[in-house]
Formats: C-alpha cells, structure tokens, sequence
C-alpha cells in the first residue's frame, strides 16, 4: 500500500496528499467504489451536499474493512443553505445523509458574494464545531479578500481551500497565500482539461522519463507543490493508478515546466470565485 505525505494546516490538522473525488459516483455503483477507494488505501474522501451522494459515500466508507478513524470524510455546504437559519440544519442534513456521528471536515463550497451570507455560513460552521457536529472546518473556492474577512469577523482561519487548481491554472499566488497562513490547498479537477492537458508534449515527455502515465505525471505535480487533489476514480484499477502518483519524485525544472502551462484563460468554466453564484 502507498504510504502518502501529509500537508498540515495552521493547528496541526493534515491531509493526506491524494484523495478520492466523488463527483458523480452515485448509489450502489458509487457506494461500491469509495468501498474499494477506501480499502485500497484511500484515507480522503470528498463530496457535496450538492452532488446528491452524500448516501452513497457514507455507505461506502461504513462497508469498507478499514477502521472509519482513519477516514477523513470531507462534505460542502451549498449556496442556498448559507443563511443562519438554514446552515445549521444543512450541517446536520449531510452528517444524517453520511451517517457518521460527525464529519471529519465540513466546507463553505462557494463563497457567493453577490449574496453576501458567507459570513453566516462560516460563523455556522465554527458553531458546528464547538458542538462537535464536525471535526474541522475550511471553505472551497474562497479567495485570499474572503479568507481575511473570515478571520477578521470570526477569529477564525480555515484549515482548507479547496480550488480550481490544475496545470493550465497553477494558481501561484493563491498558494503562495496559502502557504504563507498554514491553509492547506485542495485542488478540484486536479486532471483539468484531461484529455487536452494529457497530449501535451510537457507531460508525456516526463511522463515517459518517470516511465509513469500522463496522469500521474500532473498528481506528482500537485504533491511537489504541496497541494491535496481529489481525482475521481470508479474503477479500483485507476484509484490504485492514481495514488501510486503520491511516490513519484519530479525535479524542480519539471515541475516549474509544468507550472509554465498556465494559461490567462486556464479555468474549466467561468467560474471566478468573485462573479460565480452556486445555488
């Protein structure tokens, strides 16, 4: 089994460096594959209240053979659930729907500043977890003007940021940021525009000097960085392939040469985290 580094917040909480996404990973089929994500050595699981399978990944991690300690099980709280009067119920609607006496690690999924109730939602959280409703607290697409806001209102810094963040938007200074508060970075489709992204002559050259696969050849870039990604995999044989990406070693020179595939234009889809609106 691979052993994974850890990247390590501001208090001492820390992720392992590859997890699994479940985006679309939905009833007995999905349920099936975070069983096997787990039991293969998998110790991060990510979901959403948004992705309408919180069931399926709870009952995946509870059939697993692997002690449910040792599982981070990570949800999100939507945009429409951000007011005061909805976000604690919402909490607790995605600790039910997991079946777990509390999640390991509870985010803000979007910040909607349109709305403005981000706030709301963060001082909701940090309720949750003095009640021990969740474990740990962080937010997912906030930028560095949200985070300070957080803190400045609340007294309270997030231990996660999990971003858009994938080699056609490295994201630099965002993680410089990071670094620099002990906020762990999380990147959501760490693979980017997979198939594009994967023929480019950058990656398969690595890739073929590592004798590894283009997708790993992108995974052992994120944990050169120091960033946790969460690909999704159904199949056992590509979560295997992909958390073996945590033991392979890239140089500087290669991992800047991937850094320089940053584009102005590199997100997935207008979703800056200033304008996007998540319901």
């Amino acid at each position: 089994m691979t052993s994974l580094p850890t990247f390590t917040a501001h208090n001492g909480f820390a992720l392992p460096a590859i997890g699994l996404g479940t985006y679309g990973l939905r009833g007995a089929d999905g349920a099936a594959s975070v069983t096997s994500a787990v039991d293969g050595g998998y110790r991060l699981v990510d979901t959403a209240f948004n992705y309408e399978n919180e069931g399926a990944v709870g009952r995946g991690v509870a059939d697993a053979a692997t002690d449910r300690a040792e599982v981070i099980v990570t949800s999100k709280l939507p945009g429409r659930h951000h007011a005061s009067d909805k976000a604690p119920w919402s909490i607790e609607e995605s600790r039910y729907r997991l079946g777990l006496d509390a999640i390991d690690l509870h985010l803000i999924h979007w910040p909607n500043p349109s709305q403005d109730e981000y706030v709301q939602a963060w001082a909701a959280l940090v309720d949750a977890q003095q009640r021990g409703v969740v474990k740990q607290i962080g937010v997912s697409n906030f930028l560095p003007e949200h985070l300070e806001r957080l803190e400045r209102e609340t007294g309270v810094l997030p231990v996660v940021n999990q971003i858009e963040l994938h080699p056609y938007f490295p994201q630099t200074e965002h993680l410089a940021y990071h670094r620099e508060h002990g906020i762990i970075t999380e990147a959501w489709s760490p693979l980017g525009r997979a198939r594009e992204l994967l023929e480019e002559t950058t990656i398969t050259e690595i890739a073929a000097a590592h004798g590894i696969t283009p997708p790993q050849t992108v995974l052992a870039w994120h944990v050169a960085r120091e960033v946790v990604s969460i690909p999704k995999a159904s199949s056992a044989e590509h979560q295997r392939s992909n958390l073996a990406a945590a033991s392979v070693v890239l140089d500087a020179d290669e991992v800047e040469a991937i850094t320089a595939l940053g584009r102005p234009d590199g997100r997935l889809f207008h979703a800056d985290p200033r304008t996007h609106e998540e319901s």
